[in-house]
């Protein structure tokens, strides 16, 4: 009897947590933020895009004489590979594969330069954006943002994304 009582009394408490706390969580505001958008819209954000663009470009226009060599490399041996000796196929063969290996390493080389470049960039950028999303959390009563993509739904009505792009603009002129 003495422990029926004390497991009803503590199914009591625990009623009495439950419908409290979500009480509480009825008032608690969510919002949501789509950090892509804003990453992407932002004036800072557009400024890193570009700024990431024009060296990809360049590294790619520095890339494209290796990879015609290449090409024509692999062609020559396509075309007159049947009338070489073994001794000039293997240094041809050589030449290609080495000459390959180097192309993979410089893109890889310059794969993680751009990464460097990106993190460079975007690292003050989402700084600020930490404060600028405090500021707005506090502005408009939000206990919680999450971004969007953890969300599973949520409504478009607590997505802060342009409310949050607006103040990071006036504040990274």
């Amino acid at each position: 009897m003495k422990s029926l009582c004390g497991w009803v009394g503590s199914l009591l408490i625990m009623a009495a947590l439950v419908f409290n706390g979500q009480a509480a969580a009825a008032d608690t505001k969510i919002a949501v933020i789509d950090m892509k958008q804003v990453l992407s819209t932002s004036t800072a954000g557009k400024r890193v895009e570009g700024i990431i663009k024009q060296k990809r470009d360049s590294l790619q226009r520095s890339f494209k004489k290796e990879e015609d060599e290449l090409i024509a490399l692999q062609q020559e041996m396509e075309k007159k590979g049947s009338a070489w000796s073994d001794k000039v196929k293997q240094e041809k063969f050589g030449a290609f594969q080495q000459k390959r290996r180097d192309f993979a390493v410089k893109q890889e080389e310059a794969g993680q330069e751009l990464q460097r470049l990106r993190e460079q960039h975007v690292n003050p950028i989402l700084k600020k954006l930490e404060e600028v999303v405090s500021q707005v959390a506090a502005k408009g009563g939000y206990a919680v943002v999450l971004p969007r993509n953890v969300v599973l739904y949520s409504s478009d009505s607590i997505d802060i994304s342009n409310t949050v792009i607006s103040e990071l603009n006036k504040v990274m002129k």
